[in-house]
């Protein structure tokens, strides 16, 4: 337990990404199992911790003081673990507990709802100030120390001088403590069998679109297809086994049964996730808003799925049963997909239309003008390009409708007025600059406006749970590559300011939708507000 908050204390305060996957890979390799498979659980959020919740902590620390100077605390440090771990009384001296983590955790996760309040109490009374709060972070899984499941799978194929995608496609068929694939990594095992064959693919990305690609590209070698306001999925299907991945390998199966339950092929399937219905059903699609219905609950209602019917349009096939078809030509796998989607459901299955066009400047017209408004602009793809993992510079180009859209990352935060008095909800956003491997965020806007109340409890709690350093009433908040908070910002106009640290302005800026399906690297590049610039004259 003892190493463990330990790395939990160097990785808060270790800012870059590189040193985080050594002090990673130092306590993966010295760390005996199965801590370090629970801690690797911790870290990549698939530890489960059932019955300690952040209402049972609040109520033990609620018998040992004034609810009111509680309060205070917790609005001042802003963080629930560290506000309880600083206020409960240290033991004495020498009087310290030091258990094994894989103890403390195999220890709560066999008590009986009643036993957990005294087990909890009687651990914060014996731990010290890091262990109550490594305690805390696991039990709640709200760890925010800038450690992404992306990052720490890096830093399993650094040690095991793997590929990261091989760790991504083992990665969902395995599970806590995952000594198999410490073993395989350490080279005394073989690599592990899957518990289940529906599994994740690490997805193709593609690049955005500037006027420098389009003049390099012949319009012959490449199809278009609309590019849909809902969040990128795979769906992997293999018997009985079936899940339904986000595009940063989340299984997000729980929360749409409907589509799962509607599989009746196998293979593996890329496309966009919608809600409302099929063009096979001569249905409308609905909104993104009204997709956020349907996304991270883990209960879902008849009523959800009657209201918001869920299904995915195809656009990629990687497997065909057991065939791996992604190094085959992307207009051979649309041939074999659409094969599959015309048997498919046809209320959640539909194919991707492709768009018809002879030149660039005939496609930049449909895409200024599309005829649905949940469409975003256009995908190019060549027809000849195979399915690649990463972003590929190339075979897949990305072009959004003009020109007042961007993804960035918050970066400051500070309380509101009036109503919103206890609420951070006036933002500062940020996008990237400068060269690969040394990318920067640099300010572009402010924005208080154009969320729900309901968005709102969320960026307020990201904030908390995320700050890093106070600069009188406003807040900086975690913003790295792989950890942070993007935000979808709509502005009415953009110009270039001397005023400004970027360069630019933004008129009428407004946030348009929390992406939390994006990691902060996905975040726009300052390149494209300079070219959204240009590109008007």
């Amino acid at each position: 337990m003892r190493a463990f908050s330990r790395l939990l204390d160097r990785l808060t305060l270790t800012p870059q990404r590189n040193a985080k996957l050594r002090l990673l890979v130092d306590y993966f390799s010295a760390t005996p199992d199965p801590d370090r498979g629970y801690a690797l659980a911790a870290l990549a959020g698939t530890l489960d911790i059932r019955l300690v919740k952040p209402a049972l902590l609040r109520e033990l620390v609620l018998e040992r003081m004034d609810e009111t100077l509680f309060r205070y605390s917790y609005d001042y440090v802003g963080d629930l673990a560290e506000t309880i771990s600083l206020v409960w009384e240290a033991p004495e001296e020498g009087e310290a507990y030091e258990p094994r983590l894989s103890e403390v955790i195999e220890e709560l996760n066999g008590l009986g709802r009643s036993d957990v309040p005294a087990h909890v109490r009687a651990l914060f009374d014996r731990l010290d100030t890091s262990g109550r709060y490594a305690l805390i972070k696991l039990a709640t899984g709200g760890l925010r120390i800038g450690v992404s499941a992306r990052l720490t799978k890096q830093a399993l194929a650094l040690m095991g001088d793997v590929d990261v995608s091989e760790i991504e496609t083992l990665w969902h068929g395995l599970e806590p403590p995952y000594e198999s694939l410490f073993s395989w990594l350490e080279g005394r095992g073989d690599r592990p069998e899957l518990s289940t064959p529906a599994i994740f693919h690490p997805v193709m990305l593609a690049h955005p679109a500037t006027d420098n690609d389009l003049e390099k590209l012949d319009p012959a070698d490449y199809l278009a297809e609309w590019k849909w306001d809902g969040i990128r999925v795979q769906l992997s299907a293999d018997g009985a086994h079936r899940r339904l991945y986000s595009r940063s390998g989340d299984d997000i199966s729980g929360s749409f049964p409907d589509i799962l339950n509607a599989v009746d092929f196998e293979g593996v399937i890329d496309g966009e996730l919608l809600i409302g219905g099929t063009a096979r059903t001569n249905s409308p699609t609905l909104t993104f808003s009204d997709l956020q219905q349907r996304l991270n609950r883990k209960t879902v209602t008849q009523k959800h799925m009657t209201d918001y019917p869920a299904f995915i349009r195809a656009y990629d096939l990687l497997f065909l049963k057991d065939c791996d078809v992604r190094e085959e030509p992307l207009e051979d796998r649309r041939e074999r997909l659409s094969e599959v989607i015309e048997t498919a459901a046809r209320e959640r299955f539909d194919l991707s239309p492709l768009v018809k066009f002879d030149s660039w400047e005939q496609l930049d017209s449909l895409r200024k003008d599309p005829h649905d408004p949940v469409i975003e602009g256009v995908m190019m793809k060549r027809r000849d390009s195979a399915y690649q993992a990463g972003r590929v510079k190339g075979p897949w180009f990305k072009w959004k409708r003009e020109p007042h859209i961007i993804d960035a990352v918050m970066m400051y935060a500070q309380r509101g007025h009036g109503k919103r008095s206890s609420y951070y909800s006036d933002f500062t956003f940020g996008v990237w600059t400068g060269e690969p491997g040394a990318e920067a965020l640099v300010p572009v806007g402010k924005a208080y406006f154009g969320f729900t109340d309901a968005e709102l409890e969320i960026l307020d709690r990201f904030v908390r749970n995320n700050t890093v350093d106070r600069f009188g009433p406003v807040r900086a908040v975690r913003a790295e590559p792989q950890s942070g908070f993007v935000l979808e910002v709509a502005f009415e106009g953009i110009a270039r300011s001397k005023r400004h640290k970027s360069g630019v302005a933004m008129r009428f800026p407004r946030i348009s939708r929390l992406r939390q399906d994006k990691l902060p690297m996905e975040a726009d590049r300052l390149e494209t507000l300079n070219a959204m610039i240009d590109d008007r004259g």
